[in-house]
């Protein structure tokens, strides 16, 4: 993958335009972010106090989006955003349906409980999406690309709209 901006990764600097092994970044921020976002959601539905989750799921989330900016550009991150306007009924379906293992639903809780686990949410599937996109190899195809991303918002939608009638 190009990155967008500079950035050095294991002590090692990158300019923008150069190329950086998708195979250390994914697993990398998969993981990582997988933690950060457990620990948010733990936070946020546990009880914690609203402020500690904002300091600890803000900064988190901060830090994450500076790396977005660098690793996959302005324009990229504006794919995110506008992904994730349109999956936010998405979100809560799948939000609520985590909650329900633990006999609880998103409208038991305040709606600013809610701002740092679908962010992390949003962060994750941006990412997955660029995963998909990597993997199959048309991250720089302007023909496939499109129909890659039309089939992951299409199979997304099914997913949502497979748990939400289901009552998943």
């Amino acid at each position: 993958m190009k990155l967008h901006s500079s950035m050095t990764v294991n002590g090692r600097e990158y300019s923008s335009g150069d190329e950086v092994p998708g195979k250390f970044i994914y697993p990398f921020f998969l993981i990582h972010m997988l933690a950060f976002g457990l620990a948010g959601f733990v936070l946020a539905y546990g009880g914690a106090p609203i402020e500690f989750v904002f300091m600890h799921g803000g900064i988190a989330i901060l830090v994450y989006v500076i790396f977005y900016l660098v690793i996959f550009g302005v324009d990229e991150v504006k794919w995110m955003v506008i992904s994730s306007g349109l999956g936010i009924i998405g979100i809560a379906s799948q939000i609520d349906w985590i909650l329900s293992l633990f006999g609880k639903h998103v409208s038991d809780y305040p709606w600013y409980v809610h701002v740092v686990p679908f962010t992390y949410f949003i962060l994750y599937t941006f990412l997955l999406r660029h995963a998909v996109l990597d993997l199959l190899g048309v991250q720089d195809d302007d023909e496939q690309r499109p129909r890659v991303e039309y089939a992951y918002v299409g199979i997304s939608l099914a997913v949502y709209l497979t748990a939400h009638l289901l009552g998943v």
